[in-house]
């Protein structure tokens, strides 16, 4: 493998830029595009990369409009060569995950559909709705398109399989009182927390209850059927009445996911719909031949055909997946070209065969007709509630331009405030938009620590601001050098390099692991308006930080919050932009989420010495035993009512030591207040949370 970069100054026009079409191989790579400021903003493959990157310096009219701004962007390209189509669709991947490039589209749904899973791991599984990141030992299924579904279905199935929905706290309150809830009583739990079942017995019935779920109905209809004919037989009519209850409850549950294909099959169907700036994507998830899941969202496109928006969409779709989420068939409307190494990328991940392929006839085809029908409708109502918000971001950014005097619109707007109260734990919050949206995979938070801000008067907000800023755009002027220094070295190994094929693929074998571990330098990408929150001193106070760090051509304003004023630095009076502005509304979005990022960030600095004061400076408890103690009851509160025989129940914690902490605990005379561990909020002492 090779790489070859191409690096010039800030550049507007391509050709400045575009390499020797010699110097390009003929080779299957990947290949990135670099702005001015050297991040990554666009990684693509190729089967040949000589024609696919000529293809970008031709004609940049003829390319489509996405492409050709990405170009213009862009001030470098750089190649690495691989040695099968498989290998630059892994590579591709890893740097698409790795940088995130913002010309690369971004196949995700615009929403966090929620799971029903079964928390296989713990000893007493649970069946709840989960939203975000899969978790390890635990089963999943869906998603489902709103969560009240995933309620109704667990409400209707927990009548044949009475296994623990409640959370941990309700579930261990009810041990130690020794009476189950509610569901309990009515038969919608075995209430393993008062003894009723053992943890053996309750994890049958979650097994169970995954079995049915996962496809495997006809054999427990089967056996209700037979046990209600038997008591009938029996003439335990009351008996048999329940089980044909609970045979309609299944039947219910089954009627929600009807067959739509045979044999069981496990399949993904795609549908699309595009125009020539989106496309709308839907999924449905088959498995057991049921419709489990539906899938949805919309995103720009960046391709010249629907194949290469499939074979874009397959690879981001699969990439972060668990081998088990990848069905045995992924149905789509267009093969990609390189369908054949896409088959064979998604068979390693799964570990065991993967036919990708369009439906032409039957059922399947269909199924696709269905999807592809939600797909139009979904981008029918994408285009009806977007094209207001699209003009007034556009207009938003065309204003701030013309009233702040600016080169050009602010793609990137950065905020920053400062929060604390009366001086205690001071923080600042730095906020991201781009585009008019924000980027919260951007967003920092900043522990204020110099003497000048945080002195014994108090904090001064324009000293902390000082030091925010400081940081930041030292850090930024760090990541710069050091990507500039590893792209020297880089260039220089290359020169040493041997012209050989050979010497060239086993060398770069070795810059490949280097390249897809590195992290992407987030600071060192620049905004183009800074914001502060604030009047004249804060701007002051951020101007006079950008100048002493050598930075002249950064736009700085405030936002005051009295009368809603915009601050320039040098001018004695402030700017009034009028209150119907879209350039006004933008900034004070931006400023309000800066506003709430801090105060979240404080608030959770707070809670937490709050939480921890009480149990700080005790002998023999460290960060893990106190860890261990605040996660077993809660709070300091309820950890200073427990008894020694109680606290040692917690790992690690011995009479010893249980007599220490109730020695401690019990000569601090001030009531803890109890606090929630997943949102940090103080609670009421009679709340049980």
């Amino acid at each position: 493998m090779s790489g070859r970069p191409h690096t010039v100054g800030i550049v507007a026009d391509p050709s400045t830029y575009r390499p020797a079409t010699g110097e390009i191989p003929n080779q299957p790579g990947v290949y990135r595009f670099r702005d001015k400021d050297r991040r990554v903003i666009y990684v693509g493959k190729a089967k040949n990369l000589r024609s696919r990157l000529t293809s970008y310096f031709q004609d940049i009219t003829a390319l489509h409009p996405r492409t050709a701004t990405m170009v213009r962007t862009g001030a470098s390209v750089e190649w690495t060569v691989v040695g099968t189509e498989v290998e630059a669709l892994q590579l591709e991947y890893a740097w698409i995950k790795e940088y995130d490039p913002r010309f690369n589209v971004r196949y995700r749904d615009d929403k966090s559909y929620p799971y029903l899973a079964v928390t296989m791991g713990e000893e007493f599984p649970r069946a709840m709705v989960l939203r975000g990141a899969k978790r390890k030992g635990t089963r999943y299924f869906g998603p489902y398109a709103h969560a009240w579904a995933i309620r109704e279905t667990l409400d209707l199935a927990m009548r044949v399989f009475p296994m623990r929905t409640c959370s941990a706290g309700v579930f261990r309150r009810a041990g130690q009182v020794g009476r189950p809830c509610l569901l309990g009583y009515i038969d919608k739990c075995s209430a393993p927390c008062v003894g009723r079942v053992d943890a053996e017995h309750h994890r049958a019935i979650a097994e169970e209850f995954c079995d049915f779920m996962a496809g495997e109905s006809a054999r427990f209809v089967t056996r209700l059927t037979a046990q209600m004919r038997a008591a009938s037989a029996a003439l335990e009519f009351e008996q048999a009445a329940r089980i044909r209850d609970d045979l309609g409850a299944l039947n219910r549950v089954l009627e929600r996911s009807a067959v739509v294909l045979p044999d069981a099959t496990d399949a993904d169907v795609f549908g699309l719909a595009e125009d020539e700036l989106e496309v709308a994507v839907q999924v449905f998830h088959v498995r057991g031949g049921r419709v489990r899941g539906q899938r949805g969202w919309v995103a720009e496109r960046d391709a010249e055909s629907t194949a290469e928006v499939v074979a874009g969409l397959v690879q981001r779709f699969y990439g972060g997946q668990e081998p088990e989420d990848i069905p045995k068939e992924v149905l789509v409307p267009f093969l990609p070209e390189d369908h054949v190494a896409v088959a064979s990328w998604l068979t390693d991940l799964r570990g065991s065969a993967v036919d990708l392929r369009v439906p032409r006839r039957g059922d399947k085809r269909t199924l696709m007709e269905t999807v592809e029908h939600n797909a139009t409708q979904s981008l029918a109502r994408h285009k009806v509630a977007r094209a207001g918000d699209l003009t007034a971001r556009s207009q938003a950014m065309q204003e701030l331009q013309d009233h702040l005097d600016l080169d050009g619109a602010p793609l990137r707007i950065e905020c920053y405030d400062i929060s604390h109260i009366q001086g205690a734990h001071p923080v600042g919050s730095m906020v991201v938009f781009e585009d008019g949206i924000a980027r919260k995979s951007e967003y920092r938070s900043f522990i204020i620590r110099s003497a000048e801000a945080a002195g014994p008067e108090g904090v001064d907000d324009s000293a902390a601001m000082r030091e925010v800023l400081t940081r930041r755009f030292r850090r930024a002027r760090a990541e710069e050098d050091r990507e500039d220094s590893e792209g020297r070295e880089g260039r220089e190994g290359r020169e040493g390099r041997k012209d050989s094929e050979n010497s060239e693929n086993s060398e770069n074998s070795e810059d490949l692991g280097t390249q897809t571990t590195s992290r992407a330098a987030r600071f060192a990408y620049p905004p183009q308006l800074l914001v502060v929150d604030g009047g004249l001193p804060q701007v002051t106070s951020a101007a006079e930080v950008l100048a002493d760090l050598g930075i002249v051509d950064l736009p700085v304003i405030g936002l005051a919050k009295r009368l809603e004023e915009v601050w320039v630095p040098g001018q004695e009076f402030p700017l009034v932009l009028p209150r119907t502005s879209e350039g006004l509304y933008l900034l004070q979005r931006v400023r309000d989420e800066a506003h709430r990022f801090a105060n979240t960030f404080h608030r959770k600095r707070r809670s937490k010495a709050m939480t921890a004061s009480r149990l700080d400076g005790i002998a023999g408890l460290g960060d893990a035993k106190r860890a261990a103690l605040l996660a077993h009851f809660g709070s300091v509160k309820r950890i200073r009512l427990a008894s020694e025989d109680e606290l040692t129940e917690v790992r690690g914690i011995g009479p010893a030591l249980a007599r220490v902490i109730r020695a401690e605990l019990g000569a601090q005379s001030a009531p803890e207040p109890a606090v929630n561990l997943s949102t940090g909020e103080v609670l009421d002492d009679g709340d049980s949370r």
